[in-house]
C-alpha cells in the first residue's frame, strides 16, 4: 500500500508545480501575473515572485545582443488580457458616458426653464403692469422705477446666458 500512496502524492503535487507563477510590477505600476519570466526591460526590484526554482531573468548587455533581433519569446511573454476585466472595463466606461450624457441633460433643462422664467418675468415687467412683492416682515409693497430696473437687468442677464445656445 505504500507505494500507492506515493504514487497519489506525486500526482497531487504535479498540478501545484504546473501553477508556477511571476509577479512583477509593470512600467504603468500595474501588478502583473504571468507563467513566464518578465521582460528583460523590468528591474529586478519590481519582481515581487518568482515560481520555485525560478531563475532571474538573463542580463541582457549592448555587446552580446548588439547585432540579433528581439526573441520572439519575448513578445510571447506578454501577460495575457483577461476578457471578464477588458469587459468590466468597458462596461464602466459606458456607465461613466451615460452618467455625463444624464448630467448634461438635467443642466440643459434647468437652464431651458431658467430661460423661460426669465423672459415670462421680462414680459410681465415689461408690459408696464404694477408690480407687488412681499418683504421680510411679510408686508407688500410695490415695486418703484428702481427695483424694475435693476429686476428687468438681473433677468436680462439670465436670458443673455441661458437663451444664448438657442
Amino acid at each position: 500500500m505504500r507505494p500507492a500512496l506515493c504514487v497519489m502524492v506525486a500526482l497531487l503535487a504535479l498540478p501545484l508545480a504546473a501553477q508556477a507563477q511571476w509577479q512583477w510590477i509593470d512600467g504603468n505600476g500595474r501588478k502583473v501575473f504571468s507563467d513566464r519570466a518578465p521582460p528583460p526591460e523590468v528591474p529586478e526590484r519590481n519582481i515581487l515572485a518568482r515560481p520555485p526554482g525560478g531563475t532571474p531573468p538573463p542580463m541582457v548587455t549592448p555587446s552580446t545582443d548588439a547585432g540579433r533581433a528581439p526573441a520572439p519569446a519575448a513578445a510571447a511573454s506578454a501577460p495575457r488580457v483577461d476578457k471578464a476585466l477588458e469587459e468590466r472595463t468597458r462596461q464602466a466606461e459606458q456607465a461613466e458616458k451615460a452618467k455625463r450624457a444624464e448630467e448634461e441633460q438635467k443642466l440643459a433643462r434647468a437652464k431651458q426653464e431658467n430661460c423661460s422664467r426669465a423672459r415670462q418675468g421680462l414680459a410681465t415687467l415689461d408690459s408696464g403692469m404694477r408690480i407687488a412683492r412681499v418683504n421680510s416682515q411679510g408686508e407688500r409693497e410695490v415695486m418703484d422705477d428702481a427695483a424694475r430696473a435693476a429686476e428687468q437687468r438681473r433677468l436680462q442677464s439670465v436670458v443673455q446666458s441661458d437663451c444664448a445656445a438657442r
